[in-house]
């Protein structure tokens, strides 16, 4: 029975067609993405120069971008940048070679998982936040504290999607490199850690967008320089205008990381699709 002998036996029934999804043009995917932000500064501009928005409470867009420059031409936007980059980066690259570590140790070993797993999950648990006043304690007000906080909450991420990679890789697969002769080394290196890298680059994603939340936290730690510092030196005068920048430039930063995410996923598995199925 052919697919017309059988609509004109059910009415009910219609041909079925196949969905292609249809390619949207750059320039229209662009628009629609900036047409958010677009639309959030127009309510703030407009809220500001009505008068509804007290300056004292948010300055206006014209005025937080005054600040940004005189900060530039004062050098010390770069500056404040350029330590809190560093200060995040430091902290993000112990954080996350200790998870990939530890979720190698825990997902491909038995041993491994039954000795550190539990208590990994119990110190998961603990908000790092919690810890700011003990690490204050056990490091000092220094820059080791804001670094070991950074790589403390950044690690658990990390761990997690790790170790949950290397538990889904194909038992088949790494038994039949086994007979092959590969080292355990070698199984890992060449066989388990390609075949879970999307858990990797998942648990990256997580990792160093929350390098920027806990550089926040870390920042608060008597510092006398980077973005935190900017931060407490116009929340003392009430310089809204400034305290607006800060706040925009954490923002700025979690957004480059999770592009550089983004960037390595298309460069190292570009099979995978890039966008929404619909």
């Amino acid at each position: 029975m052919t697919a017309d002998t059988g609509v004109a036996s059910y009415p009910g029934l219609v041909t079925p067609r196949p969905q292609i999804a249809r390619p949207r043009r750059a320039a229209v995917s662009v628009t629609l993405r900036v047409a958010g932000p677009i639309a959030l500064l127009a309510a703030w501009w407009a809220a500001s120069a009505s008068g509804a928005l007290n300056p004292a409470v948010l300055a206006s867009p014209q005025q937080v971008a005054s600040a940004a420059w005189q900060l530039w031409r004062s050098g010390q936007l770069q500056s404040a940048v350029g330590v809190s980059v560093l200060r995040a980066a430091t902290g993000l690259l112990f954080g996350v070679s200790a998870g990939l570590v530890l979720g190698v140790i825990t997902g491909f070993s038995r041993l491994g998982e039954e000795l550190l797993d539990s208590p990994l999950q119990l110190l998961r648990a603990l908000p790092f936040l919690s810890l700011v006043p003990l690490f204050m304690v056990w490091f000092g007000i220094g820059e080791e504290a804001r670094v070991i906080l950074i790589a403390v909450a950044t690690s658990f991420p990390m761990y997690v999607s790790t170790a949950g990679g290397v538990r889904a890789v194909d038992p088949r697969l790494v038994e039949a490199m086994r007979t092959f002769g590969l080292s355990r080394w070698a199984l890992v290196r060449q066989v388990v850690l390609p075949a879970a890298m999307p858990s990797l680059l998942s648990g990256l994603r997580l990792s160093m967008t929350l390098s920027v939340i806990a550089l926040i936290a870390a920042e608060e730690i008597n510092t006398t320089n980077g973005i935190g510092f900017l931060m407490a030196q116009a929340q003392t005068y009430s310089r809204t205008d400034i305290l607006t920048v800060c706040v925009l430039l954490y923002g700025l930063l979690g957004l480059c990381v999770d592009l550089i995410v983004r960037g390595a996923e298309r460069l190292l598995m570009p099979w995978r699709p890039t966008g929404a199925r619909r």
